[in-house]
């Protein structure tokens, strides 16, 4: 595989991928590199006739490939994974100049978490069981098959691009189905690549169709197309509202993994050598831009001061660089206008009489010559801000964190539990029963106590309220990608 290294002028040019061939676009979308703010890819602008080019290849190539054993599917995925694994540098990046992440975090978390997802659901597919009961008065007997459930409809993030793709594509297509997936267009490259490695792996034409474009176009035409049975969504709750809608009429399986309001509770023994370095993380990881992200920071009383002195110490160094550089922690944001949106938040934070304690507007950033006019910022720390503030309420999306004092157990969990999302938390402390107690009462789909993002794939991941319907995982993505039937046979 090739592309354009950075520093390179050549435009690269991205086409779909139907039925096992890529085509051009009739019109196409200017694609920019985050970290010098200049166009560097174009993008194909696809609507209702890719749709219906991709609906087809992936109907006429459901029967064969549904008709395959779990183990010959499973054969294909791990080849497709150690494709992946042999293209690591490259794809790695091709994701940080496209998303604008440090290169270290491409090569380290984003491409080995897209190996992995092929590996585990090859894996896992080996092993589902199905429920077997008898009636021996009646002289029946009772059992359940599961079957794939046709052609199913992908639509991924520009966050974490090729990670969230194939979290979604490689359960899809190892319970027998076929796909049609829309990454961002925002960051398309990696997908168009992994395009380039499907027929070597031996995935059959029609199976993987990848369509590229904007959501308002592409994107509904796929949610709304009869034939797509199911839509595998992670994104923002406006647009799964409308996935919702169009989805409606045809009662379609829908699996929505939203946004976070995620907080972080910091107990008075909360051991702060491990605590401190890790809640920055949480914080800023990925320039904020993960779903899990901690942006709400509540510190019991006692440890307050301490606490907020040794974060804004931390956060400082947390250093912004551009996304080549080894030593960088953080690279550059999605796109101008999803800067200026974070930014919007600190200016209303100051206009309600917070505190920036650091970062946006109160330290100096320095940058290249030639990123200047790239989506960077510094990690931002709020203090003195109310609960009802829409920086405590919304998701920012961004380096972005507010830290509050809390006094008791029961006060904090109810702040905590205050918004419309439910999807991750974090508790510190040393005190066993607690953990468990508070974790038991948070309204969230993932707690993680004393540390952050350690993941176990067979475990369902998902989000309470706002944050999302619908869990992924081993069982819960078999159980999504496929139609569970009971059969009774009298004897």
């Amino acid at each position: 595989m090739s592309f354009p290294m950075a520093g390179t002028r050549a435009l690269l040019m991205l086409e779909n991928f139907i039925d096992g061939k890529f085509l051009p676009c009739s019109s196409y979308l200017d694609s920019y590199d985050p970290s010098t703010g200049e166009v560097y890819c174009r993008v194909p602008n696809s609507g209702k006739e890719e749709i219906e080019a991709a609906v087809e290849a992936a109907r006429a190539a459901f029967p064969g490939w549904s008709s395959r054993s779990p183990q010959e599917r499973s054969q294909v995925l791990q080849r497709l994974a150690d494709l992946l694994e042999q293209s690591l540098e490259e794809l790695a990046q091709a994701e940080s100049r496209d998303q604008g992440k440090t290169l270290t975090l491409a090569r380290t978390m984003d491409i080995p978490r897209s190996v992995q997802n092929f590996r585990f659901f090859a894996s896992s597919i080996l092993h589902h069981t199905s429920e077997c009961t008898q009636m021996d008065h009646l002289g029946c007997l009772h059992y359940t098959v599961r079957t794939p459930v046709g052609i199913a409809g992908l639509i991924s993030p520009w966050n974490l691009p090729l990670y969230l793709l194939t979290w979604k594509m490689a359960p899809a297509i190892a319970a027998g189905n076929t796909v049609i997936a829309k990454p961002s267009e925002l960051t398309s490259v990696t997908a168009w690549m992994l395009c380039k490695l499907l027929e070597k792996a031996g995935v059959p034409p029609g199976v993987v169709n990848i369509v590229f474009g904007m959501g308002p176009r592409v994107g509904e035409a796929l949610v709304s197309h009869p034939e797509v049975s199911l839509i595998s969504f992670t994104g923002s709750q406006p647009t799964a509202e409308r996935i919702t809608q169009l989805s409606a009429p045809h009662c379609k399986k829908l699996s929505l993994e939203l946004g976070g309001k995620n907080p972080a509770i910091i107990f008075e023994d909360a051991n702060l050598e491990e605590c401190v370095p890790t809640t920055v993380r949480s914080s800023f990881a990925n320039q904020g831009e993960i779903c899990l992200c901690t942006s709400r920071i509540f510190v019991q009383k006692s440890i307050y001061s301490e606490f907020l002195k040794r974060f804004v110490e931390a956060t400082r160094m947390w250093k912004v660089g551009i996304p080549s550089d080894p030593s960088a922690d953080m690279g550059a944001l999605i796109s101008k206008a999803h800067l200026e949106k974070v930014r919007s938040y600190i200016k209303k934070a100051r206009m309600e009489g917070a505190q920036i304690l650091c970062g946006e507007g109160v330290d100096k950033l320095n940058l290249p010559p030639r990123n200047q006019a790239g989506y960077f910022m510094l990690p931002t720390v709020i203090t003195d801000i109310k609960d009802e503030s829409c920086c405590m309420k919304e998701e920012i999306f961004g380096p972005v964190t507010c830290v509050v004092p809390f006094d008791s157990e029961e006060e904090v969990i109810q702040r905590a539990n205050s918004v419309k999302y439910g999807l991750a938390a974090t508790v510190w402390s040393g005190n066993v029963g607690r953990v468990h107690r508070v974790a038991k009462k948070l309204q969230s789909g993932l707690v993680w106590t004393n540390c952050w993002l350690i993941r176990e794939l067979n475990l369902p991941f998902g989000g309470m309220k706002s944050s999302g319907v619908g869990r992924e995982g081993a069982k819960d993505s078999y159980e999504f990608f496929t139609e569970i039937k009971t059969i009774t046979i009298k004897h």
